[in-house]
């Protein structure tokens, strides 16, 4: 694909993020920020049986963090547990279209996946049996 669309992608997933929310009775949640930019993102995470059955996400920032956090919800949605802690950042840039961004907008790319993944790490910390 063109990297036109690739952007068009991004501006699509900022303007209509997919599973922006709070789930109230979530069994994962983590928050973080990106210091240098701001960005902020909450993940809210479902989990049964060792699969994510529902995520969604609560933040603001830049169209590159926002576009990543509703394309990672997409990503994981309906996987294991154990499948998306082993999944690398750069899964992610791929799914984003392996944009050429600068060592800053790199980190608004992959704040999602660090706040996701600690939530799974923390979560499988404190219910070893359920992960």
């Amino acid at each position: 694909m063109s990297d036109l669309i690739y952007r068009e992608i991004i501006l699509d997933h900022y303007k209509n993020p997919r599973n922006f929310g709070s789930i109230d009775d979530a069994d994962a949640t983590m928050e973080e920020s990106n210091v240098t930019c701001g960005d902020k993102v909450k993940y809210f995470v479902k989990i049964q049986d060792g699969i994510i059955t529902d995520i969604k996400f609560v933040g603001r920032g830049c169209a590159i963090s926002m576009a990543s956090s509703s394309i990672l919800t997409e990503l994981v949605n309906g996987k294991s547990v154990d499948d998306v802690i082993k999944m690398t950042k750069d899964d992610l840039i791929e799914s984003l279209g392996n944009p050429i961004l600068g060592p800053n907008r790199i980190k608004c790319a992959v704040l999602p996946y660090k706040v996701l993944k600690s939530a799974l790490i923390h979560y499988i910390s404190e219910h070893p049996q359920k992960s």
